[in-house]
């Protein structure tokens, strides 16, 4: 990708001959090899090829990027002093595209890891060794994650009593249990009932650098750029950033959206004029649909979108959740709704029926990411816990609708959201839209 980038962006701008760089005896096509190198290099030194960061969570793309900011501004720091006259439209472009072209190259070799891993290989086979209750904790995360790769081979329930030390019979059976199940290391699920000198005692039993040993803390939920480990006085210290809303990320969201949104209403607008032509040939009534949903703060708001039901279809929702025993849940989804039209189930499956809500966006009722926006009466279901999904603006778009749609039960939903509102980044939000494009075009069973 840097190569292609490097070398197609040097013909683009400078044309096919290798011109000189003013003022120096080097011509472009070696400034471009030695981009090359130091662009591989900056990479490699920035940890984003690290066995642990490829294939999950934001920290590769983090890196990524980084790494290819700082090389750009180490070139452009070094052209300043030397007084060498770079072409400006060379540098500029390669840095963007690079990242882009990188980024998205990874995004697709990421996919196709996650399918191996989904399928239960290229990853890494532990044995979770800890209380029953740990064990069958720690696997049912692991379970809901496939694509991050680690995959249980064995469980080896430990039940200690008394609080006698980790012995090395013990340590001998964990080892030949490891051997019989080919794993690649041992996953230590909770602190129950092993303590610090137990988890010592079983890496001293693993082959080094044949086998791993990984240790679940208790926290849930937290996404890595909040984790922070830092070793003092022997003890592996780990510091959990409290979430925060600072002014500037408020900003630098809303700036975000505002733009975002604008630049999709413009593009979009042919699209937008056709639906609405749709809908008002489908059947009766008004093309858009409003509808009162819980906001920011509990603040109340007429949500936009585009009518998918017959007329009047609100009135016969309580009817219909009785009449399927559903009035009693939180997501008031209703099965093989007869209330939609055959247009309005073509734009819900493309979730075509939601784009007006561009204009919540603009307005500041609502945001292209956050948790989905409820009514009174599904707030009403909201424990404490829950009540949290209020502190951000709600989004066209979230965690939970890229992660199952429709499928999806209301602990997941909510399991979703909070880690969407406690762990928030703009690179975060990139990520939840692109997954939303390619569900819009690809929209699955799930979609309803």
């Amino acid at each position: 990708m840097i190569t292609l980038v490097v070398l197609c962006t040097q013909v683009l701008w400078l044309g096919p001959p290798s011109v000189a760089v003013s003022s120096t005896g080097i011509d472009y096509g070696t400034v471009s090899v030695g981009v090359i190198i130091a662009w591989m290099l900056a990479l490699w030194l920035s940890g984003s090829r690290q066995e642990r960061v490829i294939g999950y969570g934001v920290t590769e793309y983090r890196r990524v990027v980084a790494a290819s900011v700082q090389l750009f501004g180490i070139v452009a720091i070094a052209a300043y002093l030397t007084a060498v006259d770079l072409s400006r439209g060379y540098f500029l472009l390669s840095l963007p595209l690079g990242s882009l072209a990188l980024t998205t190259g990874r995004a697709l070799c990421r996919r196709r890891l996650a399918r191996h891993r989904r399928a239960g290989s290229m990853g890494t086979h532990v044995v979770l060794i800890g209380s029953p209750d740990e064990n069958a904790r720690v696997a049912a995360e692991l379970e809901r994650q496939p694509s991050a790769g680690l995959h249980v081979v064995g469980v080896h329930s430990v039940d200690r009593v008394g609080g006698s030390p980790w012995s090395d019979e013990q340590s001998d059976r964990l080892r030949r249990r490891v051997d019989d199940l080919g794993a690649d290391g041992v996953l230590v699920t909770g602190g129950a009932v092993l303590d610090a000198h137990d988890i010592r005692r079983i890496g001293w039993s693993l082959d080094p650098g044949r086998r791993q040993l990984i240790v679940a803390m208790n926290l849930t939920d937290v996404a890595g750029p909040r984790l922070h480990t830092r070793p003092v006085a022997g003890l592996p210290l780990v510091h959990v950033e409290t979430p925060r809303y600072s002014r500037s990320q408020q900003l630098s969201k809303r700036a975000f959206d505002v733009v975002g949104a604008s630049l999709l209403v413009v593009m979009l607008s042919p699209l937008l004029a056709t639906v609405a032509l749709l809908v008002r040939a489908s059947s009766p009534g008004p093309v858009l649909f409003r509808q009162e949903r819980v906001g920011q703060g509990g603040v109340p708001f007429a949500m936009l979108k585009f009518r998918s039901m017959v007329d009047g279809a609100d009135d016969a929702l309580l009817e219909l959740l009785r009449a399927q025993g559903r009035s009693g849940s939180p997501l008031f989804k209703v099965e093989r709704d007869p209330r939609i039209t055959p247009v309005g189930r073509w734009l819900r499956r493309h979730s075509l029926d939601e784009l007006p809500q561009l204009f919540n966006v603009i307005a500041g009722q609502m945001s292209l990411v956050g948790p989905r926006p409820q009514r009174d009466a599904e707030v009403a279901f909201y424990d404490d816990v829950a009540h949290r999904r209020l502190i951000v603006r709600p989004g066209m778009s979230g965690l939970w609708q890229v992660s199952g749609r429709s499928a999806i039960s209301w602990d997941d939903a909510i399991r979703l959201d909070l880690f969407y509102v406690e762990n928030w980044s703009l690179i975060g939000d990139l990520i939840i839209l692109a997954r939303t494009f390619r569900a819009v075009f690809a929209p699955g069973d799930t979609a309803h």
